[in-house]
């Protein structure tokens, strides 16, 4: 399974409120993905899971967006990530606007 969309990735760091509430940004990009990730038929566990983000600024950290990524594609997909056993994240500097992400999910077995 591989997703692309032209969106930026959300930071972790626009994530949460304090220590317990999600971001009205948060909240807004958890409803968008939710609405446009493409229905797919998951492989079986357990899963690798590689991420690639198109960043327009050199200064954002690789790991960021991987949780709030991860956590929404678990509720749109059914899957527990406690099932994925290995990860990749690869991070490309873009131009300005043509912020992305990418992520596939495949089996290892």
């Amino acid at each position: 399974m591989e997703i692309k969309l032209d969106i930026p990735p959300l930071s972790v760091n626009k994530c949460w409120q304090g220590k317990r509430y999600k971001s009205k940004e948060y909240q807004k990009y958890e409803k968008d993905l939710l609405f446009i990730l493409p229905k797919k038929k998951l492989p079986e566990p357990p899963y690798l899971i590689k991420f690639e983000f198109g960043f327009s600024n050199k200064l954002s950290d690789w790991d960021n967006p991987v949780k709030p990524l991860q956590d929404i594609m678990q509720k749109k997909y059914n899957f527990d990530d406690k099932d994925i056993y290995q990860a990749t994240v690869v991070k490309i500097i873009v131009k300005k606007g043509k912020e992305y992400f990418k992520v596939s999910l495949e089996s290892l077995s």
